[in-house]
């Protein structure tokens, strides 16, 4: 069966859509567990952190055609913390842009998935990315150009707390500003760690919300794990006419598996059997909980 396009969404209730997102994103989330033990380790934290955004995109918002990957007026997703390609390659894989089973084979001699995506080998990634601090400026001019082709469709860019510290990112927040460039949106996946510690003490970390809007951005500062305000910030986009749209994203390193959560040294990390059947049984525990609330 062939997967349901978002443009092409049957109706539903709000109750019902987001009953489906939420379960959609425990699966990838239990998807980056066993993709991870499949690498035999990798990066956990900041992967878990950005589920629900990810499962928003790609499963209500995003105009795509996995049949079509690289059809024209695709929406286009930078996934500019490329270290979280652990959770991108599964959410492409359940949309259908190539068989799950592929996802075995994650980091693995001649695969077409590693820690980081490759747009030339994975069906769907829009970018290369890995190396922090690029993805906005990548973002600005995929923006910039459906302008000069006169598409409609949208740039969307995902970044992490931590990669506020390259300057390139200010640059190009300077430069949308100047373009009035609206059909680019950028979320802050805030998780609050980095790779090493916490990042309450970067100058770069804080006060985010106002900084952006000091950079000419119009800025909504949401919980980053509540699906309702992730889905309605990503589909109230652009916020304002001529001002290119920021989401700060609040959310927590390690999500969903309580022994990983809030913890920096999860950023990257062994991932064997006992880690997936322990983080397993938290998220479907958690799952059923939810379930059972519904």
């Amino acid at each position: 069966m062939p997967p349901i396009l978002n443009q092409d969404r049957p109706k539903e209730s709000r109750a019902e859509m987001l009953a489906r997102l939420e379960s959609q994103a425990s699966l990838i989330r239990q998807r980056i567990m066993t993709t991870l033990q499949a690498a035999g380790s990798g990066h956990v934290g900041g992967s878990m952190s950005c589920a629900d955004i990810i499962t928003a995109l790609y499963f209500q918002v995003l105009r795509m055609d996995p049949s079509d990957p690289r059809w024209p007026d695709r929406d286009r997703f930078v996934l500019s913390k490329g270290h979280a390609s652990a959770v991108l390659c599964p959410a492409l894989a359940e949309c259908g842009f190539f068989p799950r089973e592929l996802l075995d084979t994650f980091n693995q001699l001649d695969s077409p998935f590693s820690m980081h995506p490759d747009m030339l080998k994975i069906p769907g990634a829009d970018m290369s990315t890995g190396s922090l601090g690029h993805g906005l400026a990548i973002g600005l001019g995929m923006a910039m150009a459906a302008r000069v082709q006169k598409r409609l469709f949208r740039a969307f860019v995902l970044m992490g707390d931590g990669e506020l510290s390259e300057g390139s990112v200010w640059e190009s927040a300077m430069a949308a500003a100047f373009f009035k460039v609206d059909n680019l949106i950028a979320i802050i996946d805030r998780n609050q760690f980095g790779s090493d510690c916490a990042l309450s003490d970067l100058p770069s970390a804080n006060a985010l919300a106002e900084k952006w809007r000091a950079f000419g951005w119009s800025v909504r500062e949401i919980d980053g794990h509540d699906m309702g305000q992730v889905v309605d910030a990503l589909t109230e986009a652009p916020f304002e006419t001529g001002r290119p749209s920021m989401i700060v994203a609040n959310t927590v390193k390690g999500k969903g598996v309580p022994f990983a959560e809030a913890r920096f040294d999860w950023h990257y990390h062994v991932v064997d059997q006992d880690v997936v059947d322990r983080s397993l049984a938290a998220l479907r525990g958690a799952e059923s909980a939810k379930e059972e609330q519904r």
